[in-house]
């Protein structure tokens, strides 16, 4: 494949974009991984494939681990000099997370987004990649293979989903992701009631990917979430503000990928939106 890895380092330097040969070969990487890595052990995992990372609701699989394993191979290999973040490889080494503040461009990678529904054979999860040059992300990959979703974001350039142009929207009632209970303090509990209690439509979140991209395709309103681990937020981040969202954080700041945030944060279809929702959340000021 004719890999433009000098666009691409343009693209870091100027915001001119990420080249058409990089975006695809990126999406053919993804795809191959996650047939050879993913789909064979889902609904096919023995209980030796499956561990207990911080506690029960956090565990990780074969297919995550050889994922990750198989994509850091790759996507160095396809451009030079840039390095991976990824969820398991943090994990191991949360010294990982500093290569995000680095000047080399990095690869956000979640092999598995949404582990748990993995593990019960629902289909619900994602594989998310995102290309990030000093904080600032330049394209995305997310990649929903059960069913059969495949979306991608340039900075600039748009947002599709399978080739189709994506836009936010939506009407009526507040529609949002939000955090999931397990993971819940007594706080974001409260915060959360703030919203319901206005009228919004709380739908906890078991893959932050798919929840950014019902954002992106007009599906839902928003999210609020109140952890910024980066594999989750990148790909959505980029993917949802190309499709036309905002992003705030409880300060009323966008939310940063390389971490420093205050929480909770939202990504909504439109700015006003966004705002509407920090306010119910007990934000901006």
């Amino acid at each position: 494949m004719g890999i433009e890895v000098g666009a691409v380092m343009s693209a870091a330097a100027d915001k001119d974009g990420v080249g058409d040969g990089l975006l695809a070969a990126v999406e053919a990487a993804v795809r191959q991984v996650v047939a050879a890595e993913v789909v064979p052990r889902w609904r096919a995992l023995a209980d030796s494939d499956i561990a207990v990372k911080t506690g029960p609701h956090d565990l990780v699989t074969t297919a995550d681990r050889r994922a990750e394993e198989r994509l850091t191979e790759q996507l160095t290999a396809l451009l030079p000099g840039s390095v991976v973040v990824g969820e398991e490889a943090v994990s191991a080494d949360p010294a990982v997370l500093d290569r995000l503040g680095g000047d080399d461009p990095v690869w956000v990678v979640d092999p598995v987004d949404g582990t748990a529904a993995f593990v019960r054979g629902e289909d619900g999860f994602a594989t998310l990649v995102a290309l990030v040059h000093r904080g600032e992300p330049l394209a995305s990959w997310t990649y929903a293979p059960i069913r059969g979703l495949f979306a991608t974001a340039r900075r600039g350039r748009g947002a599709l989903l399978d080739g189709v142009p994506l836009r936010t929207g939506g009407d009526g009632p507040l529609r949002l992701w939000t955090s999931n209970p397990v993971f819940r303090t007594p706080a974001e509990r409260e915060a959360l009631d703030r919203l319901e209690a206005a009228g919004a439509v709380c739908t906890p979140c078991t893959c932050a990917g798919l929840a950014y991209l019902d954002v992106a395709r007009g599906l839902t309103d928003g999210v609020a979430f109140f952890w910024e681990a980066p594999w989750d937020h990148a790909a959505g981040l980029l993917l949802t503000a190309e499709a036309g969202a905002s992003s705030l954080t409880v300060q009323g700041a966008p939310f940063r990928i390389a971490g420093g945030n205050a929480l909770p944060f939202t990504v909504a279809r439109d700015e006003a939106t966004a705002r509407r929702v920090i306010d119910l959340l007990g934000g901006a000021r």
